[in-house]
């Protein structure tokens, strides 16, 4: 093993960070030395912390639901249990979708029975005629029988 530069240690420090950007120092030493160099955790350690070579943090939890609106909420007639046929319970919801411009948003309904989806629709906005939209290509693909509950979070979009 040799003995590298600073200059040498920083640049494979940044490629490593580049594939890993969670790894830490010790991580990062670990992997240098894989790779063949022969470091102390403590040069490590200080590349890294004059560089402002840190950790990359993750990031947080987008909170999409808005529970605290005055529309009406309806009873909770789903009581997670799993049901034995297609069709007698389905669940809702959203998420978002990172792209070039933006997010989008998907509003999907699954068949809590077999777990597939049976609706969805794909929107720029996070409104009531998304979930609209994704509950009537449910209905009109699947169906349901009478006394299918259709389950979801008490968000605005769902309450409107």
């Amino acid at each position: 093993m040799a003995r590298p530069t600073d200059a040498e240690v920083i640049a494979l420090i940044e490629d490593i960070q580049d594939e890993f950007p969670r790894y830490g120092y010790r991580r990062v030493m670990h992997e240098l030395r894989r790779r063949g160099l022969l470091v102390n955790h403590k040069k490590v350690a200080r590349i890294m912390r004059l560089g402002g070579l840190g950790i990359r943090p993750r990031r947080r939890f987008v909170r999409t639901t808005d529970s605290r609106h005055d529309q009406p909420i309806h009873p909770n007639l789903y009581q997670n249990c799993i049901p034995d046929q297609p069709d007698q319970v389905w669940v809702a919801d959203f998420t978002y979708i990172r792209v070039a411009q933006g997010f989008c948003y998907l509003a999907i309904i699954l068949d809590a029975c077999s777990r597939k989806v049976v609706g969805y629709a794909l929107s720029r906005r996070l409104d009531t005629p998304l979930a609209l939209a994704a509950l009537h290509s449910a209905v009109t693909s699947r169906k349901p029988p009478p006394g299918c509950i259709h389950h979801t979070d008490r968000g605005c979009q769902y309450a409107s």
